[in-house]
């Protein structure tokens, strides 16, 4: 397998170094809040959504069409891209990122007041869903815009490392929610936690968001998109030139991510929560326990998301995938296994070496989606593969899961599920070409446009 050999370092002046630093901290900062945000909804789906607002549909069901919304929402991510691809291409990288902060924050905050079933009735879920598709188009156009804002204002040597601070959000995303639920159940244990104590994490999003904001309106626009708008190069219908001439790429890159969301939605999506505390499940754990096992895992997944981005600058990235693909394939039916000794310290060993193959099939994606697509289309063709590949993975994850496991009576049909996501993954990742080094800027739109699908030629 040949290495890419094109990167092109650049000596940085003092100044564009502070500017880069700082660029990352704001992107880590804002991805982490957004995904606190809609991480919290996913954990509060499987621990006390079902009964809340979706219980007199009995208590199968309930979970179910609990977890339903949480897919919901990615069905409304496409949206979210559309729109910000759009607008990121043509007004800027910037403006889409305090825009989608807002849009997530206040959803969450208003989840954190959403009476219950019990209070207002049918409408109780109905603004439940309609919420939490808010977040899914918010969440759809925030991350293209953190990764590119990262990844473009990189040294051409550093892209997999910088591309990876906006991927550390999820693990501490991940990591803010488990913790704060964990807390509030220390807090408000028992009944009190199902009263009110889930509701404080949401209302403290409110926090977050002025935090974010002001971290973000502190930082330059993307220099690439500077360089398009000073040369009045903005493309007007990017995400029509997109389809046209790149969907190919949009469908394999789409799937790259697919197989990483479906294995990462087991925790981040609530269901690993959910089936290890359910008391009428195989396993019983007490809340807090596996609550804190996963916010463990946040930090082990957190480590080798950012080992991921690292490493991808030195081998290129398709190569740390194939590492990626291979340990996270090795890790399902272990995983299982241990959570249903029923033994905590178990189930979080689990997780931690789950966190290895997603670390290894996450860190990199940032730089290696900026590198597919040309500069003028490239928030549209980041945002839009970025969304759909939730869609095919994540979005009805944890949902699938314990439907799985309701008809077969075992998660060895789960593993099942998850290692045919992981694989054709893994086929998908196969098929592109490793793109690393490639020059992002205006002035390279011939090279950035060259097939990056092997078998394919120029048009």
């Amino acid at each position: 397998m040949a290495i890419p050999t094109t990167v092109r370092p650049h000596q940085a002046t003092p100044s564009q170094r502070r500017d880069t630093r700082r660029v990352a901290v704001a992107t880590v900062v804002g991805t982490t809040i957004e995904w606190y945000d809609f991480f919290l909804y996913a954990n509060a789906a499987g621990l006390v959504f079902a009964q809340l607002y979706f219980e007199p549909a009995g208590p199968q069901l309930a979970i179910l069409l609990s977890f339903g919304s949480v897919g919901v929402s990615f069905l409304f991510r496409p949206l979210g891209a559309f729109l910000a691809g759009h607008f990121g291409d043509i007004l800027g990288r910037k403006a889409m990122l305090v825009i989608t902060l807002i849009l997530m924050g206040a959803s969450t905050v208003l989840i954190g007041v959403l009476p219950t079933y019990a209070q207002i009735g049918v409408m109780a879920p109905v603004l439940l869903l309609l919420l939490r598709i808010l977040q899914g188009i918010s969440a759809g156009g925030e991350w293209g815009g953190a990764v590119l804002m990262a990844v473009e204002h990189a040294p051409d040597a550093k892209r997999g490392r910088f591309g990876a601070f906006p991927q550390l959000g999820v693990p501490l995303g991940l990591l803010l929610a488990t913790g704060m639920l964990a807390i509030m159940t220390a807090v408000a244990p028992g009944e009190a936690f199902i009263e009110w104590g889930w509701r404080v994490p949401f209302l403290l999003s409110i926090v977050l968001i002025v935090v974010g904001f002001v971290v973000r309106r502190s930082v330059e626009e993307s220099p690439v998109f500077l360089e398009i708008r000073d040369r009045a190069q903005r493309t007007k219908k990017p995400v029509v030139v997109l389809f046209r001439k790149h969907w190919r790429l949009v469908l394999l890159a789409a799937l790259t991510f697919a197989g990483m969301n479906s294995a990462g939605y087991m925790t981040t999506g609530g269901y690993i929560q959910n089936y290890a505390t359910n008391p009428d499940g195989p396993v019983g754990l007490d809340r807090q326990s596996v609550l804190v096992a996963v916010s463990i895992s946040a930090v082990t997944w957190l480590i080798f998301t950012m080992l991921a981005g690292i490493v991808s600058d030195r081998i290129g990235r398709r190569a740390t995938y194939i590492v990626g693909w291979i340990a996270l394939i090795a890790a399902i039916f272990p995983l299982f296994a241990l959570v249903n000794t029923g033994n905590i310290w178990l189930l979080c060993l689990g997780l931690c070496l789950f966190t290895v193959g997603l670390g290894f099939t996450y860190g990199q994606q940032a730089a290696f989606y900026a590198e597919l697509f040309p500069a003028s289309i490239r928030f549209s063709g980041v945002s839009i593969s970025y969304a759909l590949g939730s869609i095919l993975g994540g979005a009805f994850a944890p949902m699938i899961a314990t439907a799985l496991v309701q008809a077969t009576g075992t998660s060895v049909s789960v593993g099942v599920y998850l290692t045919i996501m992981a694989t054709i993954a893994f086929a998908a990742t196969l098929a592109i070409r490793d793109r690393t080094g490639i020059p992002l800027g205006p002035d390279h739109e011939e090279e950035q446009s060259a097939p990056a699908i092997y078998g394919m030629s120029r048009t």
